[in-house]
């Protein structure tokens, strides 16, 4: 991958949290610092998970190209803890002037700009969208499809994707001994969910040139 000054910043909300109970959005919000955390560490970068009072949160991606990962990956652990909560996010792509100091309370730059204000104008049933240097109408296509493709999934299904999106489970047999579950019914899993298909949408967004948007 190219290096690139752009980076991406992932701004979210709990959806409905006003009907959950407090313990349910406390959980909602450990599950996505936990998510943030393993997915940065990973990816070897530090996501900064920070969450702002009520009920939004924000992280922070040394490397764009990880944009959607990081949002399906957030998604999909939430839905697989079964919180009966759920997030929805805004990714937004451009540079970043600082990453804060203790946290991204008081980070600065046009991606958590980008990311904040379009999370204010996200469609009611969309839970994922994608804008900022670099973002066309390939991209933003891909969020969407991607999007709409997660929307179905059960607890059980999201659960199965995220432990195939990390490495630490290298094969179908790994997540089926932590599941306890057999290696067919992984697989029947994944499959119910489209992964090998998202797979390829994954892969094509993490190797698109962002050098050349910042140039």
């Amino acid at each position: 991958m190219a290096a690139t000054p752009l980076s991406a910043v992932l701004t979210g909300d709990l959806v409905a949290s006003r009907k959950a109970s407090r313990a349910q959005a406390e959980r909602a919000m450990a599950a996505l610092s936990e998510a943030a955390r393993d997915f940065g560490t990973s990816r070897k970068m530090d996501l900064r998970f920070t969450r702002f009072r009520g009920d939004g949160w924000q992280v922070y991606l040394s490397d764009p190209t990880y944009a959607l990962d990081a949002a399906l990956y957030l998604i999909t652990r939430l839905r697989g803890e079964a919180t009966e909560v759920e997030t929805r996010l805004s990714a937004g792509i451009g540079p970043v002037v600082t990453t804060g100091t203790n946290d991204l309370s008081d980070a600065d730059g046009d991606a958590f700009y980008i990311s904040g204000d379009h999370l204010e104008i996200i469609g009611k049933r969309q839970r994922m969208v994608v804008a900022g240097k670099g973002i066309g109408p390939f991209q933003a296509a891909v969020f969407e499809l991607v999007d709409h493709i997660s929307a179905g999934w059960s607890p059980a299904q999201a659960e199965a994707v995220a432990m195939a999106m990390t490495e630490r489970y290298a094969t179908q047999d790994d997540i089926a001994e932590v599941l306890g579950i057999t290696r067919q019914a992984v697989q029947s899993r994944l499959a119910a969910a489209g992964y090998a298909f998202l797979h390829d949408a994954l892969h094509a967004f993490r190797t698109y040139d962002f050098g050349e948007a910042a140039s």
